[in-house]
């Protein structure tokens, strides 16, 4: 088996995680075995996958093979993002900056808040009667 140079990068968005392989390549991006336009439902998510590859100008110099798993399409399409704009830095810390500054390399810390006690969701209160 020839050694092939890959760089790793991880992303987590809510419960959703992506673990991306990016190797030299054409351009060409599979997301557990399907396309990012067969994979995702909208417009907007299937360019959100491309942000950091535009953003650092290497759009058709990678492959990228994305295992993700968890959480729904669009935690889905943020954790892809960060895991792309992470193996991007690990290919090149001097994309860091160009990457920091797009805001590609942060990870969105909101997560599901849990249900409490005496109420019918997390913040939903039951209707007040005065009467």
């Amino acid at each position: 088996m020839p050694n092939q140079t890959q760089w790793l990068g991880t992303g987590r968005r809510k419960s959703a995680v992506a673990r991306v392989f990016l190797r030299p390549g054409a351009g060409k991006i599979q997301i557990n075995d399907q396309s990012p336009e067969q994979y995702f439902p909208t417009e907007s998510l299937k360019a959100k996958v491309r942000q950091p590859l535009l953003a650092s100008e290497t759009d058709g110099k990678f492959d990228a093979l994305i295992l993700v798993h968890g959480g729904g399409k669009s935690g889905q399409a943020d954790a892809v993002r960060l895991g792309i704009a992470r193996a991007l830095q690990e290919f090149n810390s001097e994309l860091r900056p160009l990457l920091k500054k797009g805001g590609y390399l942060t990870r969105d810390p909101r997560k599901h808040e849990r249900k409490k006690y005496g109420r019918p969701g997390a913040r939903k209160r039951f209707q007040y009667s005065k009467r």
